[in-house]
């Protein structure tokens, strides 16, 4: 009986040594849609665009389509968003779930007011903590 409690006891030290701090990754998250959104309401894509994962692996999915690679992407955004198509985004109904030390996934809401119209829809971006930091490697939006 001892042993099984020094057993435990053990795995209870080991789990809290490597727990991770799902507060600090809910809040980096944030910040980084926030930046997100300062980006695009300034019209900068390429500020935008810095927190998806620059990868050909990068998945993004939109209705009935579905784009490979961050390159692709940013062709979508310039062909869609550009002049006064460029609307002013805001994010709300954030939910931030931490499903480890370097992998998170935020749903929400994105809305787009345009010049005589709004878009909105759900989203669901799944992030992965790189060397440089937080990066978008999927994004569902409807």
């Amino acid at each position: 009986m001892k042993r099984w409690t020094i057993i435990v006891g053990v795995m209870l030290c080991l789990k809290a040594a490597f727990a991770f701090p799902a507060e600090d990754i809910q809040a980096d998250l944030l910040r980084v849609l926030d930046l997100q959104k300062a980006a695009w309401n300034r019209q900068d894509i390429e500020g935008f665009m810095a927190y998806y994962w620059n990868s050909g692996r990068f998945t993004f999915q939109s209705g009935a389509n579905r784009l490979h690679g961050w390159d692709a992407l940013l062709e979508r955004y310039k062909k869609s968003y550009s002049g006064a198509n460029w609307g002013i985004l805001d994010f709300t109904d954030l939910e931030v779930k931490v499903l480890g030390a370097d992998h998170a996934y935020v749903i929400g809401r994105y809305k787009l007011a345009l010049k005589d119209t709004r878009r909105e829809g759900l989203f669901t971006i799944i992030f992965q903590r790189f060397p440089e930091g937080w990066r978008i490697i999927h994004d569902h939006s409807s």
